[in-house]
């Protein structure tokens, strides 16, 4: 039986009802459509979302995106720790032809997903340039128990957690339900904390209802004397644990309820839950290499149209600025092979 291709561009309401899109999901919070709607409806207005979806009947691909300054950007925001095409990346070229805007930018995306994009994007008329643009820390447990992995830990935060831990004055609990009383006291410590103030706490929360409602979530909660100090938001998908937020009330550092919280968090997913990756999402913090293991890029994909003239300085500009890094790393390189004796 031949099937004949089809290419369309669809609401994410209209996704959520596609059995064919539905089965491409994959398994992490940002590659799940119930995930995307949630974020588009409370995050991203005014901005349309999108999902784009080729199929011949047999295979899908899809592409979550959105129309946002004046052409097609990653369906995304700060709370994502990737962004992902869907599906059989052969029909990629079919959706990049076809999309709807005279610019295109998706990130942060693994290198082998920017790799896939931007072949398609070349491959339909795009111009495209791939730059790394983040850093990704992440833990391969290796089927490690948490007591092996704590083995390796750096000495001093061992010591840190032993000393601390063995005072008993701070109190923890994770929590796998969501409840009121417990988010309430998440986000108590959260405004006490050193961070800046959340983007979407009511985003949070129904993510939070959602996962929790779902069995993903992962809530653990510090206590001095009865009230919060620390508080940790993970959740648990796909073997893969997820560090989405960590806070810590400033006047409680002496304690290091933050610290004690992380070592159970870390204890509960890798001994319970049997997770085989533990991903702390983007950014190069000096701190997560005392947890983590291994360093992955993220990647940046632009393009543009080759008869978008609107859109020429911006890429002209982003052509050079790409040469001028090249020509840095270039000069980088040592003029002697590190092998060569002598």
């Amino acid at each position: 039986m031949a099937f004949v291709l089809k290419v369309y561009h669809a609401s994410l309401n209209e996704a959520q009802a596609d059995a064919g899109v539905l089965g491409v999901q994959g398994a992490s919070p940002f590659e799940r459509l119930d995930w995307l709607a949630l974020l588009a409806e409370m995050c991203l207005a005014p901005a349309a979302p999108r999902i784009s979806v080729a199929t011949d009947g047999a295979r899908v691909a899809a592409l979550p995106w959105m129309e946002a300054h004046g052409g097609a950007e990653a369906l995304a925001n700060w709370y994502n720790f990737i962004v992902s095409p869907l599906g059989d990346s052969a029909l990629l070229s079919e959706i990049t032809r076809t999309l709807p805007a005279g610019r295109a930018s998706f990130a942060p995306m693994s290198e082998k997903d920017a790799k896939a994009l931007a072949a398609a994007l070349r491959c339909s008329g795009w111009i495209v340039i791939s730059e790394p643009c983040d850093m990704n820390h992440i833990l391969p447990v290796k089927n490690r128990s948490f007591a092996e992995y704590w083995a390796a830990r750096p000495g001093a935060l061992r010591e840190t957690v032993r000393r601390k831990g063995r005072k008993g004055e701070v109190a923890l609990r994770i929590v796998t339900e969501f409840s009121a009383a417990d988010w309430d006291a998440y986000e108590t410590v959260y405004k006490l904390s050193w961070k800046p103030g959340e983007g979407s706490p009511d985003f949070l929360r129904r993510w939070a209802e959602m996962d929790g409602a779902a069995g993903r979530l992962r809530l653990g909660i510090a206590e001095i004397g009865g009230q919060p100090v620390a508080a940790q938001f993970w959740t648990v998908e796909g073997g893969t644990a997820f560090i989405h937020k960590l806070a810590h009330d400033e006047r409680f550092r002496k304690q290091s309820p933050g610290t004690l919280l992380s070592a159970a968090m870390f204890e509960h997913v890798i001994d319970r839950d049997g997770v085989s990756l533990v991903d702390f999402g983007t950014g190069n913090d000096p701190y997560k290499r005392d947890w983590m293991e291994e360093v992955r890029t993220r990647w940046r994909v632009r393009a543009w149209r080759k008869g978008a003239v609107r859109h020429w300085p911006q890429m002209f500009r982003a052509m050079v600025r790409a040469m001028v890094r090249a020509m840095g790393k270039h000069k980088l390189q040592p003029l002697v092979s590190p092998n060569r004796d002598g």
